[in-house]
């Protein structure tokens, strides 16, 4: 029986005309937020994230999708644009998926992308986080971008310490904020209640860790269930990384 295809990642133009350097930025007077879906339905709200940021002209936004959350960001309607249309928000500076991180052949001294995101974000939101993710997340995987840059984060808060960006989160430790999305059933399944319980319990803000979860909610889900999973409402979310990153209506344009 033939291997099931593999359907190609959407094209779109790249805004990065240069590997990220982190250091680069470090000193660029705004915040950056790193933005990131795996692959969830919920991915169709990740649009309406970004547009509710972009009135903020000293925030820095950098998505980073999955390959199947690229797939709900194809064009096929207002509520699901093309990536492209994107990176045609101002503060978006950077839209990256699995193949950019070896994108050119290494050679040493050079970036490693998923290391130089962790450096420049102040804050790392999933949204959504995939019942896929959130298990590899839990068993330490990192067989794409997003999860190599999940594993690779400063738990310790010893690593990314410049005083300027210090000072702007108020905090030597980065944190990581997921808002999960999966149906319901999955949801519920024993295993995910362990692989929560390990990000709500010793990864967790409150114990010393870099993770918050932010739960889903009970509503009729896409695939036609009604129950727990579904995301939290996008606006929630903006409301979240608002607070975390100190934004406010004297930031706005």
């Amino acid at each position: 029986m033939p291997a099931p295809t593999v359907p190609p990642l959407p094209q779109h133009p790249s805004k990065k005309s240069a590997p990220l350097v982190a250091a680069d930025h470090i000193r660029d007077g705004k915040v950056h937020l790193l933005l990131a879906a795996s692959g969830s339905v919920a991915t169709i709200k990740l649009p309406s994230i970004v547009h509710a940021l972009s009135n903020y002209p000293n925030l820095s936004i950098r998505l980073i999708l999955t390959h199947s959350a690229s797939n709900f960001l194809a064009g096929q309607s207002s509520e699901q644009p093309a990536l492209h249309d994107l990176e045609n928000v101002p503060n978006v500076d950077g839209i990256y998926h699995d193949e950019d991180e070896w994108s050119k052949p290494w050679t040493r001294g050079g970036a490693i992308l998923h290391i130089e995101l962790r450096r420049w974000a102040d804050l790392l939101v999933v949204a959504p986080l995939s019942a896929n993710s959130l298990a590899k997340i839990a068993s330490g995987l990192c067989d794409n971008l997003l999860l190599s840059t999940i594993r690779a984060w400063d738990t310790t808060g010893d690593m990314d310490v410049d005083p300027e960006r210090l000072a702007q989160r108020g905090g030597r430790k980065k944190i990581i904020v997921v808002a999960p999305a999966m149906n319901t059933a999955m949801w519920k399944h024993p295993i995910t209640k362990k692989q929560v319980g390990l990000l709500e319990g010793e990864w967790n803000v409150k114990n010393g860790g870099w993770f918050e979860v932010l739960r889903p909610v009970e509503k009729a889900l896409a695939c036609g269930d009604t129950g727990d999973g579904a995301m939290r409402e996008w606006r929630e979310i903006v409301g979240v990384i608002e607070s975390k990153l100190g934004l406010g209506e004297s930031n706005k344009a």
